[in-house]
């Protein structure tokens, strides 16, 4: 009887060791360390070009067109992420045209995991998944005006 008893626990032992592995989809398996840093917004991209500040030159980069406009990401080592930044409002006037308000801030922190293409930040529904293109996080809305297409971060040197 004892030796039916470790059989099974071994048995049991072996299939538990088997079927828990970091493919299965459930675990965040191993981290992309790459993407530790600080990362500063670069871009805020809208679907068609606009002149918001009136200067004669438009562009599809929000931040050439607004001053106002500003974000930090921080990507720790012990998976933690913290982010803050500034808020946007995008309001259609006529003919394609629309105004771009700076609107208090945005922040948020959780916990991350990452592959070699994505880093997915739990607990914020701005952020979520990124994409990673080389010294880039680019999260990719896609939203015509007024919504916004992507926010774009790149990596601050160190």
């Amino acid at each position: 009887m004892k030796n039916i008893h470790k059989a099974f626990l071994g048995i049991a032992a072996l299939m538990l060791m088997f079927s828990c592995s970091n493919d299965d989809g459930g675990g965040t398996g191993t981290a992309n360390l790459e993407v530790i840093g600080i990362w500063d917004l670069a871009q805020v991209d809208v679907s068609s070009a606009q002149d918001i500040d009136m200067d004669g030159t438009s562009s599809t980069n929000l931040m050439n067109e607004l001053d106002c406009i500003s974000g930090t990401l921080l990507i720790d080592g012990d998976m933690v992420w913290t982010f803050e930044q500034t808020g946007i409002n995008i309001t259609a006037i006529t003919n394609g045209q629309f105004v771009a308000q700076c609107s208090g801030s945005v922040a948020a922190t959780g916990a991350w995991s990452s592959s070699d293409t994505e880093v997915i930040l739990q607990g914020s529904s701005l952020l979520g998944t990124l994409t990673i293109d080389g010294d880039q996080l680019i999260k990719d809305i896609g939203d015509d005006l007024p919504g916004i297409q992507s926010y774009v971060y790149v990596r601050r040197a160190q």
